[in-house]
């Protein structure tokens, strides 16, 4: 399961470094004004469908994805993310 999360920071980072023509992740990683707005936009979907209990997994896939994308392109390190999370267990 985290493989799978892990896998899309690798791929974030790999495509800020060797970008890829066409790329929709190069796309967000390049455009912070869509990146925002994409996880603005799937974040309203998923709770949309959370309330409608329609296509959840779907729309909570999407959210991780374009959040992922949103702190590669604003340089927010997932380590020192989760190094804040760690702190905060009680």
């Amino acid at each position: 399961m985290l493989n799978t999360l892990e896998n899309l920071f690798n791929l974030a980072r790999e495509r800020k470094k060797n970008p890829v023509d066409g790329s929709y992740t190069n796309e967000l990683l390049s455009n912070k004004s869509l990146s925002k707005e994409k996880v603005l936009e799937e974040i309203n979907e998923l709770i949309e469908a959370v309330e409608k209990d329609t296509n959840k997994t779907h729309e909570a896939a999407d959210v991780f994805y374009h959040l992922i994308m949103f702190l590669e392109a604003n340089n927010i390190n997932i380590e020192d993310v989760m190094a804040e999370l760690d702190k905060r267990k009680k």
